[in-house]
């Protein structure tokens, strides 16, 4: 398969340059004029990167939260001045969003990319990569995202503005404190300033402390399971909740085959196993999905499963597609660097995608 065909080759091109871009774009737009694009990106790129030509969302929704919601509620300052400032950072927010909806997981996000490049290195070290987190499993830790905005993001923010909370338990950027995105980001300029205990108060050395911990275990975790961050981030979750007005559409057209295949859910990276299931539903950006088109790839029939653009499809599943990524993938997945896996299971070529094509990393063949 040619390069230029493979769509999951064409994903990380467009990760890389755009990565690269939010990490060091300052170098390229000038240092004053990186915060004047957007301060309300809609994916992980960090404001404590002194190279970064962008922020995300989340950075002002804290702030704003702690200063004005918090303020409000204590009754020192307008409820609806609060509601607006925050209100219009969303708004911001929706700009970009509504454009490319939550295909800024899959195709922007500096963390989901360095953590497909952990599951590639995993893969390529022939450590054991299990297909897949079971479906109890996959439930529980659903709610995960929703509960990391509402508190860390929404809740403590609020709760240090109203002067609530005690030792620095609470404060404006709770979240940041535990971004792993926020050391990622620092780290690729060479700051290894992030990579310490503050130990002002009880409360920053417990945040502090725990967003390191965190990071090193996202580094950990990447090489055996699949996007393990991206399972409980809170902008997964913000994406979720206004994922119905963005004009990229994961759409699927079930057909009673759909039923004994099952290989789009065996290629999502985030377990969404609903993919394979859902039989009605003809939009089904689910939650959880950031719009990599990894089940689209995989889909053995003509155009099952499609990626649209206001209504128009953009990529669309077939039977000649599937062949020819198919044998990519296997190409793909004979390459090792080492191997650390148990014979038999990911060491050995095209076991990925001898009932479940793609299952693994992001394959590129050629």
């Amino acid at each position: 398969m040619r390069f230029w065909r493979n769509v999951s080759v064409i994903r990380k091109l467009a990760q890389t340059v755009i990565v690269l871009f939010l990490v060091f774009g300052a170098s390229v737009v000038g240092v004053y004029s990186a915060d004047k694009i957007t301060t309300a990106f809609p994916a992980l790129t960090c404001a404590y990167d002194g190279q970064s030509a962008d922020y995300c969302v989340l950075v002002p929704v804290q702030r704003q939260s702690g200063r004005y919601l918090g303020s409000a509620i204590l009754g020192e300052a307008s409820l609806w001045t609060g509601v607006l400032t925050v209100g219009l950072t969303l708004a911001t927010f929706l700009i970009l969003f509504v454009l490319f909806n939550k295909a800024f997981c899959g195709w922007a996000c500096p963390l989901g990319f360095f953590q497909e490049l952990l599951a590639g290195l995993g893969q390529k070290l022939g450590i054991r990569q299990p297909d897949g987190l079971p479906d109890k499993a996959v439930r529980r830790i659903r709610p995960a995202k929703w509960f990391m905005l509402a508190v860390l993001v929404f809740g403590l923010p609020i709760v240090g503005g109203m002067g609530l909370a005690t030792a620095g338990f609470a404060n404006s950027a709770t979240f940041c404190s535990v971004c792993p995105s926020r050391f990622l980001t620092t780290l690729a300029t060479g700051d290894l300033s992030q990579f310490t205990i503050n130990l002002s108060s009880p409360g920053t050395m417990f945040w502090t402390g725990v967003g390191v911990f965190l990071f090193g275990l996202i580094v950990t975790l990447g090489m055996t399971l699949r996007q393990p961050f991206c399972r409980i981030c809170p902008m997964l979750a913000l994406h979720a909740a206004f994922r119905k007005l963005g004009l990229v559409r994961l759409v699927k057209k079930g057909t009673p085959r759909c039923e004994k295949c099952g290989l789009c859910a065996k290629a999502c990276p985030m377990d969404i196993r609903e993919i394979h299931t859902e039989m009605h539903k003809r939009d089904v950006t689910f939650p959880d999905c950031t719009l990599c088109a990894r089940c689209v790839e995989f889909c053995p029939d003509k155009d099952v499963l499609q990626i649209r653009y206001a209504g128009m499809p953009l990529f669309a599943s077939s039977p000649a597609y599937f062949k020819e990524r198919k044998k990519a993938q296997v190409r793909w997945e004979k390459i090792r660097f080492a191997s650390f896996g148990v014979p038999g299971r990911a060491g050995e070529p095209g076991e990925a995608t001898r009932e479940a094509s793609g299952s693994r990393s992001d394959g590129g063949g050629s």
